[in-house]
């Protein structure tokens, strides 16, 4: 299962340091406008201590982490909806990832040029927002325009259905809202996977503080302005110094540790901005382990067994028969799998068993 982020906001406000850091890239990250010019892709590993500790455990061959994508999309300006900076080519590539994560600038610095001259993150938001909302309102007019004639006039019902709810939305983008903020009408889009708007993926604001500010990044109140509209999209907002972020990049892990302890920082912005990405996406994670090879896989909540069995392959899941599962923390007390199964903490699960965060597992299937 391939996931991607990708990471927006006006230019100038710490997208590609923060890209950099995350993923440990070399892409520009100039002091100007549109030192981005194509997104730039970063394929970071998940950490989990749940993987090595069953690695500890099987002391398999080889350890394979999940995986993450982020993309670097270049900074959006006003006006990017009609052509304005560079546009179109930044808003298509947002269509392609599933969440957005919006870096907005929280930190004071006159030696780094603000595209419009004063930090003032509700209107960085308002900005990005706006030309992601006018971006989709235009493909609704254009899909509308498609197709509503000709569903009238033939009566077809699902394209009657499609009409009614590009009206809906429509509706929803005229009063400058994003489509992810009402959820009702977000899920009936679910139904039609080919509507691909941009407003119906989740987002995540990064505010971007100072390193002066990580202990008490609450009183910062650009944050609190940040929290305040994440909490009426009800959309997730984390704090992260991608300054401090890009130092951390280059230190092996152990000076890492180290770095971290002195700045009483617990967890990195790489680890924060994955967790929550993982809640926002609804994701959790499975293991199989075997001497060969231990390793985690990303899965949706909802999914069964089956689906999960999907995730390894598509003929696994197509020829499943059932999975023997193992919780994690059962796995763990038990030392591995011939103990756990020897006190009775191995099941047998059919297809429509709902995956459990952390289960271990084994699926038999034929095709």
């Amino acid at each position: 299962m391939s996931l991607k982020a990708g990471i927006v906001g006006l230019p100038n406000v710490g997208k590609s340091t923060l890209f950099n850091a995350i993923t440990k890239s070399q892409v520009e990250a100039a002091n100007y406008p549109f030192a981005t010019i194509e997104p730039n892709v970063g394929v970071v590993e998940v950490p989990d201590q749940r993987l090595e500790a069953i690695a500890k455990i099987i002391k398999p061959v080889k350890v394979v982490p999940t995986t993450f994508t982020f993309i670097d999309i270049a900074g959006l300006v006003k006006g990017a909806s009609k052509g304005e900076g560079l546009g179109n080519q930044f808003l298509g590539n947002i269509s392609q990832v599933d969440a957005i994560c919006h870096v907005v600038r929280c930190f004071e610095d006159k030696d780094i040029q603000h595209v419009h001259n004063e930090i003032n993150p509700l209107d960085d938001i308002e900005t990005i927002n706006t030309e992601l909302i006018l971006s989709d309102l235009e493909k609704v007019n254009k899909r509308l325009n498609k197709i509503a004639k000709k569903a009238r006039q033939s009566n077809d019902k699902e394209g009657l259905k499609e009409v009614a709810l590009l009206e809906k939305i429509k509706i929803i983008l005229d009063k400058g809202k994003r489509i992810f903020t009402n959820d009702i009408i977000s899920k009936e889009l679910k139904t039609f996977s080919e509507l691909n708007f941009i407003t119906d993926k989740p987002m995540i604001y990064v505010a971007n503080i100072d390193e002066s500010e990580v202990h008490n990044y609450e009183e910062n109140k650009h944050f609190q302005a940040v929290s305040k509209i994440a909490k009426e999209e009800n959309s997730k907002v984390i704090a992260i110094s991608a300054k401090i972020e890009s130092e951390l990049a280059h230190l092996d892990n152990e000076d890492k540790i180290l770095f971290m302890e002195e700045l009483k920082i617990s967890k990195s912005g790489l680890d924060k901005l994955i967790k929550v990405s993982y809640d926002t996406l609804s994701l959790k994670t499975f293991f199989t382990a075997g001497v060969k090879e231990v390793r985690a896989w990303t899965f949706y909540d909802s999914y069964t067994a089956a689906n999960c069995a999907g995730v390894i392959h598509t003929d696994f899941e197509r020829g499943f028969i059932r999975a023997s599962v193992i919780g994690y923390n059962d796995f763990i007390t038990y030392k591995g799998e011939a103990e756990a199964k020897a006190n009775g903490k191995l099941r047998m699960e059919g297809k429509t068993y709902l995956m459990q965060d952390g289960d271990v597992c084994h699926f038999l299937f034929n095709v």
